[in-house]
């Protein structure tokens, strides 16, 4: 799976829990510029570990990691 597949289905997710328009959402905007809020982000924590079947714990996910969609992205395909 290529990262821009991965950034896809992120938008995607993140669209549905926040109820907006996944056209709307930036993949370089910082996540709570997009309104991803603590219980959303939590949200998006669960679906990432189910959808990609990570362990995020284990991942060595940063903080660095969670800035925009795109690093985000980027790291869940350096993880598969």
């Amino acid at each position: 799976m290529t990262t821009v597949e991965i950034e896809r289905i992120l938008i995607e997710e993140i669209a549905l829990i926040l109820n907006a328009d996944a056209g709307a959402l930036s993949v370089d905007a910082p996540l709570h510029s997009l309104g991803v809020d603590s219980m959303s982000f939590v949200e998006l924590l669960v679906f990432i570990e189910k959808r990609f079947k990570l362990k995020l714990m284990d991942s060595g996910l940063k903080k660095e990691d969670f800035r925009t969609v795109r690093a985000l992205a980027a790291r869940v395909s350096q993880s598969l």
